[in-house]
């Protein structure tokens, strides 16, 4: 059973998935989106993504404030997620996501991307921070 993450945001949709084993994650493609409240295409893509890598479960990134609390932003994150779940029937899961696309960018510096191609790689690399640590919390 493959898991896949996501780093949810207001105009776009990281996704990765982890391998058959559970251990190791891939980013693979970033939904974009015109406005944050058109969610429905975002849906059908992860749906088709679900499907095409044969998810059976999903990890979303909990965009919590440095300090620890919830703020607004957790809250559109867990309704996208409700819905997930609803449409899918897949079990949601969260990982606290501080700090991933600061890392996610560190990343692509070191490994040659220009900042002006980083945007492109920025949301999936999160999701694969966000999944990649999920999987390594759960490996035992």
């Amino acid at each position: 059973m493959r898991i896949l993450g996501l780093d949810y945001g207001e105009k776009t949709v990281g996704a990765a998935v982890s391998d058959g084993l559970g251990l190791t994650a891939q980013p693979v493609k970033t939904i974009t989106r015109e406005r944050s409240t058109k969610l429905r295409k975002t849906y059908q893509e992860l749906e088709e993504l679900i499907r095409e890598y044969e998810v059976g479960r999903i990890v979303v990134g909990k965009p919590l404030r440095l300090d620890g609390t919830s703020g607004e932003r957790v809250e559109r994150t867990e309704e996208f997620a409700a819905e997930l779940e609803r449409r899918t029937g897949l079990p949601v899961e969260f990982v606290d996501e501080r700090l991933t696309t600061r890392e996610a960018d560190r990343i692509l510096e070191e490994t040659g991307v220009a900042h002006s191609a980083r945007k492109e790689y920025i949301d999936k690399m999160a999701a694969a921070i966000i999944l990649q640590t999920y999987l390594d919390m759960h490996s035992a």
